[in-house]
């Protein structure tokens, strides 16, 4: 599962795919939906196409370097410790087991616990 969510940590757009596949790979359709103006992400979002297609919707690209990148590329170390905050809403999320372990056999179903668990975060505000 992918997971957009904004400064407060309130999931703005989310997309389910298969367990194998790459974060990066659905990553430039999710974020062209949240429109957002900022990306905190972590290495594994560390692609020069990505931060080519988040320059052209006028998005900047706070991710730090991967470790076997030739040329780092400079990130905002202080902006980028607002990232815990991505990663309390999805320990928020898979407090809930049938959300952690997927216990929903189709895709539809799947995708209603996981809105409905992004909905019950948006009322906790």
């Amino acid at each position: 599962m992918h997971l957009v969510v904004d400064a407060l940590g309130l999931p703005v757009v989310f997309e389910i795919t298969e367990g194998q596949r790459h974060d990066i790979q659905p990553a430039k359709e999710l974020l062209k939906r949240a429109q957002s103006r900022c990306l905190l992400a972590d290495k594994a979002y560390d692609s020069d196409d990505l931060r080519r297609a988040l320059t052209a919707q006028g998005c900047s690209a706070v991710i730090p370097s991967k470790v076997n990148r030739a040329q780092r590329v400079p990130h905002d170390e202080e902006l980028y410790k607002a990232r815990s905050e991505i990663e309390c809403t999805f320990s928020l999320l898979k407090q809930a087991r049938r959300f952690a372990t997927r216990y929903e056999k189709t895709l539809r179903n799947y995708a209603a616990v996981v809105a409905l668990g992004c909905a019950l975060l948006w009322l906790r505000i």
